[in-house]
C-alpha cells in the first residue's frame, strides 16, 4: 500500500476530536534518505540518531504547533510519486484537547468569531 494511502487509513480510524498525532517513519532503500529528507522539510520531520526508524513526524488536527495533516498527506505522496518505499507507524496519539486563547481587551465581536470559527 502507498505511504499516502496508508496514513489516509490512519487518519479515517481516528476519532474526530483527535488534536496530535506522532508518527515514525523508515524509509527502506536507505540510499534514497537525502532524497526523502528533501521532501519532509514541508512537514519538519525530526531525524532520530542511531534509532531504528529514520525520522519523527509530528502533526496536528485542528491547531497547534506541528504539521497540518493535508500537509502531511501531500508529503507523503511525494515520496510515493518520487518511489521512495517507506514505511510508517504511530507512536502516539492525543485527543479531547481543546485550543484556548488568551483575550484580555478585546471586543466582544472578536471573541464570537474565535467561537464560530472554532465551532465549525
Amino acid at each position: 500500500m502507498a505511504l499516502a494511502d496508508t496514513y489516509a487509513a490512519i487518519v479515517e480510524s481516528l476519532p474526530d476530536d483527535w488534536t496530535d498525532l506522532e508518527l515514525d517513519l523508515r524509509i527502506l532503500d536507505e540510499e534514497r534518505y537525502i532524497d526523502a529528507a528533501t521532501f519532509l522539510t514541508q512537514v519538519n520531520a525530526q531525524p532520530y540518531s542511531k534509532h531504528d526508524w529514520h525520522w519523527r513526524i509530528l502533526i496536528a488536527h485542528r491547531f497547534g504547533h506541528a504539521a497540518s495533516s493535508p500537509a502531511t498527506h501531500g508529503t507523503f505522496k511525494l515520496l510515493d510519486d518520487a518511489g521512495i518505499d517507506a514505511e510508517v507507524a504511530v507512536r502516539q496519539v492525543r485527543v479531547g484537547r481543546f485550543e484556548t486563547l488568551y483575550m484580555p481587551n478585546r471586543p466582544e465581536s472578536v471573541r464570537r468569531e474565535y467561537l464560530r470559527l472554532r465551532s465549525q
